[in-house]
């Protein structure tokens, strides 16, 4: 009976523990990594390290100097050599360690190995960077940071750069409009495509650029974010008269730069090979955002008329996507299908838009219409999203690296506070003026007067 007693004594701590224990690590992955799984993590990695290169394939044979020193101080076998391990850098999503390779290594070796490595040390996941020749950097992630979106306090943000989700490897996504200037993103309904534009227009409303919207839906996504927009079209004949416009502000950028670097008034516009960047900053024009939502309006045609409007705005959007970087023009092309079925000149429009995002989609000929020309292996990676988790992205580009990033969450009603408050940022453009939506005015209620005291009488 002392027995039992002294059992359940002390099991019920060691059971409560274990529950908070499983508690924490499924609601709080974070905190529970800080206080138990980062350093179990450490301890495997340092007190196996030897073994698990061996066992991976990634030791050398020692050198003779070492043979020999070996066998002349210690009479012990002389074991293959790993790579020299840095120092474990812990951080808040997992642990950070550098290693430099054995002569005859590459970094491919590593990570072809970085699966084993998970298992051996008891990772979530295990990504190989290379720092410099003969140096790579493992990071190790201690859980799925996707599974919960917390984005790093602190981001590679700056002028035209926007934080707008996170990777798999717990690094920020950044899109960066001056290393990628047009995008094409793709998503079925409710895959978190509307939250990944959200983020970009509220990054881009606290920055001195224009934004201008072409939204087809009748300006249910872009129009709350009026405040802060230069232009919206919110139909296709709206946006058949907007387009005629960037296009002139692009030409008339160009004459700019021509007259500023004494080229020829004559040279065409393709031959010109600066930008507006080379301008001085009291004559540098603002920089120019385009988002068109839901690409595929544009396309649609059921008249002849249609048609030949169809073909100017595709014409339009091609010169812009060929030309508007220079003149610091930068598109933004979302939709839910996009490819040759579309009609003419779609797939030229897909050639120029270098970056690529592509969220949950209906069927594997709308992920390789994203992914499939540049980053074969990622259509099956964009295929496996699943419905339950909004958000979720495969994003790549024309270098052919890609990789799974996540959308935080946020409001529409936090989005559009962002921009009402960046009103101010708007530039004087214009030959937009016209294309500048209506902010409606907020209705504020008046309180109800308080009731006045009435004098007490017979």
């Amino acid at each position: 009976m002392t027995d039992l007693t002294t059992l359940l004594e002390v099991g019920g701590p060691l059971a409560a523990l274990g529950g908070g224990a499983a508690y924490t690590r499924a609601k709080y992955p974070a905190v529970y990594w800080s206080a138990i799984g980062g350093p179990i993590s450490t301890a495997r990695l340092l007190s196996s390290y030897s073994s698990v290169m061996e066992a991976c394939g990634l030791t050398v044979a020692p050198s003779r100097l070492r043979v020999l020193a070996v066998k002349a101080a210690t009479r012990r076998e002389v074991r293959p050599v790993p790579p020299r391990r840095g120092i474990i850098r812990p951080t808040s999503t997992g642990l950070r360690i550098r290693l430099r390779l054995a002569p005859g290594q590459e970094p491919a070796d590593v990570a072809a190995s970085a699966e084993r490595l998970r298992h051996a040390w008891g990772v979530h996941a295990v990504y190989v960077t290379t720092i410099k020749p003969g140096v790579v950097e493992l990071r190790l992630v201690g859980y799925d940071v996707l599974r919960r979106v917390r984005m790093p306090r602190k981001t590679d943000a700056g002028f035209l750069k926007v934080p707008v989700a996170l990777r798999e490897d717990a690094t920020p996504f950044v899109r960066d409009y001056r290393t990628v200037p047009h995008q094409l993103t793709l998503g079925a309904t409710l895959s978190g495509k509307s939250m990944y534009l959200r983020h970009l227009v509220a990054g881009l409303a606290r920055q001195p650029v224009a934004l201008v919207g072409i939204d087809c839906k009748r300006g249910v996504e872009l129009a709350p974010f009026a405040a802060r927009l230069s232009a919206l079209a919110t139909d296709p004949d709206t946006a058949a008269e907007l387009l005629p416009v960037l296009v002139k502000e692009m030409e008339d950028r160009y004459d700019l730069i021509k007259a500023r670097q004494g080229i020829a008034p004559d040279t065409p516009d393709e031959e010109i090979t600066s930008d507006i960047w080379g301008l001085p900053k009291s004559e540098r024009p603002v920089p120019i955002v385009l988002f068109v939502d839901e690409v595929a309006e544009l396309f649609l045609t059921a008249t002849r008329k249609d048609e030949e409007r169809r073909d100017e705005m595709v014409t339009q959007l091609i010169r812009l996507a060929q030309l508007g970087r220079a003149a610091g023009i930068y598109l933004e092309v979302c939709g839910q299908r996009f490819g040759a079925e579309l009609g003419k000149g779609a797939t030229m429009l897909r050639a120029q838009l270098t970056g690529r995002v592509c969220h949950r989609v209906n069927d594997e000929a709308s992920a390789k219409m994203a992914l499939g020309d540049i980053a074969p292996e990622a259509v099956s990676a964009a295929c496996a999203i699943a419905p339950e988790m909004p958000g979720l992205a495969v994003a790549g580009d024309t270098s052919g690296g890609w990789s799974r990033i996540r959308t935080p969450y946020l409001s529409l009603g936090d989005a559009a506070e962002i921009c009402r408050e960046s009103a101010h940022l708007v530039p004087d453009l214009s030959a937009l003026k016209p294309f500048r939506p209506d902010v409606p005015v907020r209705l504020v209620e008046t309180p109800a007067p308080a009731a006045l005291p009435h004098p007490v009488t017979d």
